[in-house]
């Protein structure tokens, strides 16, 4: 059965599941850093996991000013565990957390085609808008 529990502060073994997911989603492009976890978790509105057993299998997280407006991201499930529902709920538990902490206004950038995904969830692509990124390496 699987578990979803917010963290704040990620044990060793927590840090391992979760640079793991980060890799196995192209989004770690570093050597393995558990500061840089830890300073991810702690500086987010909302890290949330989804535990099987000890293990982590999915997370999602949201970033906030924590007065009007968040974004969700870093959302991903291990390969061996999608399609099982774990996505969507840890993306229902997180729209129920920012709504519960009065944030209205939640945005994200869905990647490649996975925009059908979030969908059902009341998200809409916003066509006068563009997602830019701007990476430094210094």
């Amino acid at each position: 059965m699987t578990q979803y529990r917010f963290l704040s502060q990620p044990k060793e073994k927590e840090t391992v599941d979760i640079i793991e997911l980060y890799r196995q989603a192209g989004w770690w492009e570093r050597e393995d850093d558990d500061g840089q976890v830890s300073a991810i978790v702690a500086g987010s509105h909302c890290f949330l996991v989804a535990l099987e057993g000890e293990r982590i299998i999915g997370m999602g997280r949201a970033i906030s000013d924590r007065a009007s407006d968040a974004y969700i991201q870093d959302v991903t499930v291990h390969p061996s565990r999608r399609g099982t529902g774990i996505g969507s709920e840890l993306i229902r538990t997180l729209i129920d957390r920012l709504r519960a902490d009065g944030i209205k206004w939640i945005g994200l950038i869905a990647e490649k085609d996975s925009s059908p995904f979030y969908r059902p969830f009341g998200f809409r692509e916003m066509p006068s808008s563009t997602p830019m990124l701007m990476k430094y390496y210094g």
